[in-house]
């Protein structure tokens, strides 16, 4: 049986994307509730689906390393079906060839999955520049990068989040993948699958099924947009929205069963290039409370439109178009399980504002000497009334 992946095995059957980890941290990146299908392997290993093909990605200092295994049929994700007839060439060129256009293929879906070519280092410095919270969550949280999920995937994750939590949406996406997606590969006695097509999600018995898997209420949802995504609008539509504006594709989506504004926001940003969409839910409100004193809310208890609307505004002004890539650093910031990467800000806090204390005593104290210096009376004046005194004593 095949088994995962380990660098440390034997780095001559991995390839390499020269990145930075101040561009790119695979473990928060991956776990920060953007995507539910990667799972730590070993340590410091990913091991996912990026369009058809199972990775798994490991990182050093300055260099994205990955591993793609072959699926079931044969050869690997996409190309299984295009190989060329080697009849008239030599076999071991061909393989040569065919595993080179591999190479360039897989580095090419890495770069567009992570959006490599955005320079998120300048985008870090222009948002530290413009607010002084980000500057300090930012110096521990490096490296929180935004995907560029499929948008069928994407979606249909989103759905499965209501009312619900990481790990328990993370059970249920890889559940619906194992009823309703193709087998890909094996490894470690964990059976990896793509995700479902919409054709096998609008399937008339697929709520039922997917209720009897503990999905609940999100069955339907699940069924109903899918059937209506193909009834009214197509295969095509949901990759369409990526060249339609922010507000005209967050407003479509909100016409699908189960898709409110935090859901359609969510796949504007991770999956239809919205850089501005901002997902407002009870956590970025609370953030917006505690960290930059949002008042506007006026005591609501609820998260309504309005208020959605001004924090998403109020983000957007703060740190221009890419507000969406900025609030998901604090959103990664405030999850409980990256709580220890937290508490070293707050020790780098709390050494900062003890020097700054130290160096206020410091200065105070010199201030004092400083002033008790200047209470002395300079020599030439003593020394003048010091002659005066003895003239005064010769008359």
């Amino acid at each position: 049986m095949a088994r995962h992946a380990v660098f440390s095995s034997g780095a001559k059957i991995w390839k390499s994307l020269e990145c930075a980890k101040s561009e790119l941290r695979l473990d928060l990146t991956l776990a920060c509730g953007q995507t539910f299908r990667w799972r730590e392997t070993a340590e410091g290993h990913w091991t996912g689906v990026i369009r058809g093909r199972v990775w798994t990605l490991t990182q050093t200092e300055d260099t994205l390393w990955y591993y793609v295994y072959k699926n079931e049929g044969g050869a690997s994700g996409e190309n299984r079906d295009q190989k060329k007839d080697s009849q008239k060439i030599d076999e071991e060129e061909t393989q040569s060839a065919n595993a080179q256009q591999d190479a360039e293929v897989e580095a090419e879906m890495l770069r567009d999955y992570f959006q490599l070519r955005v320079k998120l280092g300048d985008l870090y410095r222009e948002w530290g520049a413009a607010d002084c919270h980000f500057k300090q969550i930012a110096d521990i949280f490096t490296g929180v990068r935004m995907l560029r999920q499929d948008p069928t995937e994407c979606l249909f994750s989103f759905i499965c989040t209501s009312n619900n939590h990481i790990s328990r949406i993370q059970g249920m996406v890889e559940r619906l993948c194992q009823a309703l997606g193709t087998p890909l590969c094996q490894l470690d006695q964990t059976s990896y699958h793509d995700f479902p097509t919409l054709s096998a999600l609008a399937d008339r018995g697929v709520e039922q099924r997917l209720r009897d898997l503990g999905f609940g209420y999100r069955a339907r949802f699940l069924q109903q947009s899918a059937k209506q995504i193909l009834d009214t609008h197509g295969l095509q539509w949901l990759d369409g929205l990526r060249n339609v504006l922010y507000l005209e594709a967050r407003g479509a989506l909100r016409t699908l069963p189960g898709v409110g504004t935090k859901v359609a926001d969510c796949v504007c940003l991770m999956s239809l290039d919205k850089s501005e969409a901002v997902p407002v839910d009870t956590h970025v409100w609370q953030i917006a409370k505690r960290d930059y004193k949002y008042t506007a809310d006026n005591g609501q208890k609820t998260l309504t439109e309005k208020i959605h609307r001004d924090i998403g505004d109020f983000f957007r002004e703060l740190w221009g178009p890419y507000a969406g890539w900025a609030h998901s650093v604090l959103f990664c910031a405030d999850l409980k399980k990256f709580q220890n990467l937290k508490e070293m800000i707050r020790l780098k806090q709390s050494k900062k504002k003890e020097l700054c204390e130290g160096n206020c005593k410091k200065f105070k104290i010199k201030r004092e000497f400083d002033g008790h210096e200047k209470k002395k009376k300079p020599k030439s004046e003593r020394q003048k009334k010091a002659k005066m005194s003895i003239k005064t004593e010769e008359v």
